[in-house]
C-alpha cells in the first residue's frame, strides 16, 4: 500500500490495535500487517515515533515488561485514547462516505449527464 494513503490514518490505526489489549511495538506491526491482511507493512520509523507522540497526549501510557525474556515498552490504550479512537472512528466513516459518492461509477454518470446540460444550457 502507498505509504501517503496512510498518511493522517496512522493514529486510529494503531489506536484500534491497542483497544484489544496492550502491545509492546514489534507486536502493534505485526497486529497491523495481520488485520490488513499483509496491506500494512509499516516501517518501525513510522510507528515508534507516532507511539511516542500519542504517550506525550495523552491518548496512550506504556511501561517496561519482560516479553520472552526480553525487556520491552508495552503500550495500552488510556480512557483519553479510547474517546479519541471513537472521534477517529466517526471521522473516517465520514471521509469514507463523501470519497465513496464521488468515486462510485454512478457519480461519474450523473456528473456527465448533468455536464452536459450545463454546457448546452
Amino acid at each position: 500500500m502507498n505509504p501517503d494513503a496512510l498518511r493522517g490514518h496512522m493514529d486510529a490505526l494503531l489506536l484500534s490495535v491497542l483497544e484489544r489489549e496492550p502491545l509492546h511495538g514489534y507486536a502493534i506491526i505485526e497486529a497491523l500487517l495481520e488485520r490488513s491482511g499483509g496491506a500494512l507493512n509499516v516501517p518501525t520509523g513510522t510507528v515508534y515515533p507516532a507511539l511516542r507522540r500519542l504517550e506525550r497526549i495523552g491518548y496512550l501510557s506504556s511501561e517496561w515488561a519482560t516479553v520472552g525474556g526480553r525487556k520491552r515498552r508495552t503500550y495500552r490504550l488510556t480512557d483519553s485514547g479510547r474517546k479519541q479512537l471513537q472521534g477517529e472512528r466517526s471521522a473516517w466513516q465520514e471521509f469514507a462516505t463523501v470519497i465513496g459518492s464521488v468515486l462510485r461509477a454512478d457519480a461519474v454518470d450523473a456528473g456527465e449527464v448533468s455536464g452536459a446540460r450545463g454546457a448546452a444550457g
